[in-house]
């Protein structure tokens, strides 16, 4: 059986593969911003994102059987957002703390292996908490499509692509322009420096993880309404593609992060046309691979300071 590849096809898969782009640039802008600080990867980025989903869930799951998302649905929703943000950023900040600081100076390969760990940690915390039950999110979006001649798209696509990029040029707004994000450049160029200069260090760092953790809550949030189901296990396949996508762009480069995870979930969603769903998966690392052999720096290079 021949599948024929019309434009209106080719087009809708374009739409789905940024919708899923958008969620993997969101978590992948949380593995940039510690790597740009830190030269660190944080591997329980996907279990943060994980727990972001979660924190959305309870709160929407009250309001929801409470009859509140009845009348009041963008304000639930939004509600389900900030719940999520604040528990991933609690969450990123404790992390910082208690597992990563204590190993700021220690040899690179020992935050790396504690970062698995704390990923491991924090799925079977979860697990416990949920008792590995898939949770269903409640169903509070209206799923209505615009169609747009023959092409058609949804109006939560139209949320979570509208919404994360928002989210991303809001944080390199705030990154260029603020206060806070000058400080956080200046601690990726030189920490000693920036210290001798009255930059407090390490509220700056615990700023850097509470804003990349709180991105990946908004994408957490993004997939249980767009998906409907959450488990302790979701936070894996994501967390590794949105480090992929952070390759794929350049380490530590903000805008080469979000063309990264777009360019990915483009590729996936035109990757099943040709080939079995199943074999999205393949697609993403197969980009990893090639991108690891025959450009590491990523498209847009690596933006990072040098390690005296």
């Amino acid at each position: 059986m021949s599948l024929i590849f019309t434009p209106e096809l080719i087009i809708e898969q374009i739409i789905n593969g940024l919708t899923i782009g958008a969620i993997y640039a969101l978590i992948a802008l949380g593995y940039t911003l510690v790597y740009g600080i830190l030269l660190m990867i944080n591997f329980a980025h996907g279990e943060i994102f994980m727990f972001g989903a979660f924190g959305g869930y309870f709160i929407l799951a009250w309001l929801f059987q409470s009859g509140f998302t009845e009348h009041h649905m963008i304000l639930s929703i939004v509600m389900a957002f900030v719940g999520g943000m604040l528990v991933s950023s609690l969450l990123g900040i404790i992390v910082e703390r208690l597992a990563y600081r204590p190993l700021r100076k220690a040899p690179r390969l020992s935050p790396l292996i504690c970062a698995i760990g704390v990923s491991i940690f924090l799925q079977n915390i979860m697990m416990l908490f949920v008792k590995a039950r898939i949770l269903m999110y409640p169903d509070v979006f209206p799923e209505e499509t615009v169609a747009i001649g023959p092409i058609s798209i949804s109006y939560f696509q139209i949320l979570i692509i509208s919404g994360s990029i928002l989210m991303m040029a809001g944080l390199y707004v705030f990154v260029k322009k603020s206060k806070t994000g000058k400080a956080m450049r200046a601690v990726a160029e030189d920490k000693e420096t920036a210290a001798l200069m009255g930059v407090n260090v390490d509220r700056v760092i615990a700023t850097t993880f509470a804003v990349g953790s709180a991105l990946a809550a908004v994408a957490g949030v993004m997939v249980g309404m767009y998906y409907s189901q959450i488990s302790h296990m979701m936070g894996f396949v994501p967390g590794i593609k949105a480090f992929t996508a952070a390759v794929l762009g350049g380490i530590g480069n903000m805008p080469g992060a979000m063309l990264g995870g777009y360019i990915l979930g483009v590729a996936e969603a035109l990757g099943v046309l040709v080939l079995p769903a199943q074999y999205k998966d393949v697609i993403a690392f197969s980009f990893l691979v090639l991108i690891l052999i025959f450009r590491p720096r990523g498209i847009m290079g690596e933006v990072v300071a040098e390690r005296a």
